[in-house]
């Protein structure tokens, strides 16, 4: 059983910026593909960031340039680097491993 356990999250000002962290654990003998969601109240989950192991990370068109994804293979853990917060950016933030693990996901609140 996979477990994903999100941090880092809270409260930032516009312009602002929070690290996001994710640790998995549980039976995991290679994760290739890790990546970041979020969801906004009154909106469907989407896509913020994959990457793959060894490989190029991708982004939503709404994070680039402000956001970048990155991990630690050798202890399991998913990072997420967000500068330049937006109010925009509200959202519960959500941690996926493939095929179909996820964490219960942390709150971020970008506010003045």
């Amino acid at each position: 059983q996979v477990q994903l356990v999100e941090s880092g999250g809270g409260l930032a000002q516009p312009g602002g910026s929070l690290r996001l962290s994710c640790a998995a654990s549980g039976i995991i003998s290679r994760i290739y593909l890790m990546g970041w969601y979020r969801q906004a109240p009154g909106k469907q989950r989407g896509l913020v960031a994959l990457i793959p192991s060894g490989g190029s990370p991708v982004y939503a068109d709404s994070v680039k340039g402000r956001f970048t994804i990155s991990r630690d293979n050798t202890q399991n853990i998913l990072y997420l680097q967000m500068n330049s917060l937006k109010p925009e950016d509200t959202a519960v933030y959500y941690c996926h491993v493939a095929p179909n693990y996820w964490g219960r996901g942390t709150q971020v609140t970008v506010s003045s």
